[in-house]
């Protein structure tokens, strides 16, 4: 139904009713021109009847229209969706980032090994890290992740730090004991800190 509805709404090289869709996921995205308008009351109601005859529930939680022109935000697959002007070529795209919550979940995750092996010495701590760190970060090394990346990569560098002033009975982070280069090139401490820059379509101005 939706493939139909993009089609049937097409305008040349713009479609003013876009979708993505990630198992019960689904974002449906409609041009915000004035005149559009009748697409969100037109889709909403139709989904809801097509969703009634598969005998499939909405989340009405989870559920919501956003206006993105007001500088509001959607959610999905783990990142934050929102519009916004780039600052050099002052055009509208799109800015998705990871969640807090994903962030925050991560943290506490690495938290909980420093926790769990504070008395194991360093090595091992990053052996046990380093495949969480990768799979994090390759998932969201998309958009624009690079200043959530950057925190990450601060907080998990100071944590060893610690770990290791701790073992040898040494406060604050031994800033000129273990340099930045020691630690990504000698103990191998995760280092992929890169966002892929993939060519993406920008948002087409309302």
């Amino acid at each position: 139904m939706l493939e139909r509805a993009k089609e049937a709404t097409r305008n040349g090289k713009y479609t003013y009713v876009e979708y993505a869709r990630f198992a019960d996921d689904l974002v449906v995205l409609i041009d915000a021109h004035p005149r559009h308008a009748w697409l969100l009351r037109a889709v909403t109601t139709r989904l809801r009847k097509e969703f009634a005859k598969l005998q499939v529930e909405v989340n009405e939680e989870k559920s919501r229209t956003v206006n993105l022109d007001r500088a509001e935000s959607f959610g999905f697959l783990g990142f934050d969706f929102r519009r916004l002007r780039s600052v050099q070529r002052r055009v509208w795209r799109a800015h998705y980032t990871p969640k807090l919550k994903k962030r925050t979940a991560l943290l506490r995750k690495l938290k909980e090994v420093f926790r769990r092996y504070q008395s194991q010495p360093v090595d091992r701590v990053v052996e046990l890290i380093n495949p969480v760190l990768r799979g994090w970060v390759n998932y969201f090394a998309v958009g624009h992740s690079s200043e959530c990346f950057s925190f990450i990569k601060d907080w998990v560098e100071k944590k060893i730090r610690r770990h290791m002033g701790r073992s040898r009975n040494r406060r604050g982070f031994g800033w000129k004991r273990w340099s930045r280069r020691w630690l990504y090139e000698e103990l191998k401490l995760f280092n992929g800190y890169r966002v892929r820059r993939a060519a993406a379509p920008k948002a087409r101005p309302a």
